[in-house]
């Protein structure tokens, strides 16, 4: 439910606690895109009719506390009692059912407003699959894959560039949620489901999966960069790039990652590494943290991350590699050349 205000509560006034910059946050009352504004609007629209009716039920409840309370001198004798009233009961039939009418065109409109946005000629497209517990990201007009850092370009009124997205599944239900920038969208094993965003600021926005989908379902977080028209044709050019050939100690590295179990699960380009079950790690250090939030990417962090995963994701998918100091040494120096 995308709309729902038990949604947005949960996230009203969060922020990602250690991954956070100026523009970052998670709050909806502070939307970045035409996407969000829509849910904004919605949200301030149905929190102005609720918290009208809850003034006008407070009221009468504390009119009827302070009228009709007991005071000293009064019998034990019986209050009048009535019997019905035509007006009161149509008046509490009608009022509902007119806000909910009201409720329910403003959700169909909005709805639609959000679901029929037209995809423009050259728009930028990008597939976005959920897995436990991270986010495949595909750019399949550039040629890109990579994870849990999604790059899109700024959107302005004399140039706008909406993003559309494919949200697929690979395993169970999963849901792709940016507070300021687009509203939750679920992802459905077996479903293809889409959304769309138009940020108009550059900056790093954060996102979480929004459906419970397993142990580590609280660390499954996504990175949204906002990059202006240059920095993102710097982006793209950068990770289309081939890796730089390892040498010295990163070439013993990269005979680590040929060797064992690493490749069976995760791509280098220019290795024989392609598996699929595991992040693309061609450029792996260009994201800003590891195992989709989990832990900041630096050199300590993958060296521990490496050595055993689930001491910052228990019940992590990947398994603990079992590598000696030297072998994981090595290996920790070519993965900080992927870039």
């Amino acid at each position: 439910m995308p709309l729902a205000a038990v949604s947005w509560l949960a996230l009203a006034s969060g922020s990602a606690a250690g991954l956070g910059g100026p523009t970052g946050g998670t709050s909806v009352f502070a939307p970045l895109s035409t996407h969000a504004e829509e849910i904004h609007r919605y949200s301030l629209f149905v929190l102005g009719i609720t918290g009208a009716i809850f003034l006008v039920v407070f009221t009468l409840l504390a009119v009827a506390v302070v009228r009709f309370r007991r005071r000293p001198g009064d019998d034990d004798a019986e209050p009048p009692q009535i019997y019905g009233s035509l007006q009161v009961e149509v008046a509490w039939t009608v009022i509902p059912v007119l806000i909910v009418i009201v409720l329910g065109l403003t959700t169909a409109r909005t709805i639609f407003q959000i679901q029929n946005r037209p995809k423009p000629p050259g728009a930028l497209e990008v597939t976005v699959i959920g897995r436990q517990w991270w986010w495949e990201l595909r750019y399949p007009s550039l040629g890109i894959v990579t994870a849990n850092e999604l790059h899109l370009p700024v959107s302005d009124s004399a140039h706008p560039a909406p993003t559309f997205l494919t949200l697929l599944s690979a395993d169970v239900a999963h849901s792709f949620w940016v507070p300021r920038l687009a509203g939750k969208t679920d992802l459905i094993p077996n479903k293809v489901n889409t959304t769309w965003m138009d940020p108009r600021q550059p900056g790093v926005y954060f996102g979480q999966c929004a459906e419970f989908c397993g142990t580590q379902h609280a660390k499954m977080l996504l990175r949204v960069v906002v990059d202006t028209p240059e920095d993102f044709e710097r982006w793209v050019a950068s990770q289309r790039a081939e890796p730089d050939a390892a040498s010295g100690g990163a070439s013993e590295g990269r005979r680590v990652f040929e060797n064992t179990a690493c490749l069976n699960c995760h791509t280098v380009r220019g290795t024989v590494g392609d598996g699929r079950y595991g992040p693309d790690l061609t450029h792996l250090m260009s994201r800003g943290t590891i195992g989709s939030g989990a832990v900041a990417n630096s050199a300590e962090n993958l060296k521990a991350w490496v050595r055993d995963p689930a001491h910052f994701k228990p019940g992590v998918l990947m398994p603990a590699m079992q590598l000696d100091e030297a072998r994981l040494g090595a290996l920790v120096d070519y993965l900080q050349t992927l870039r």
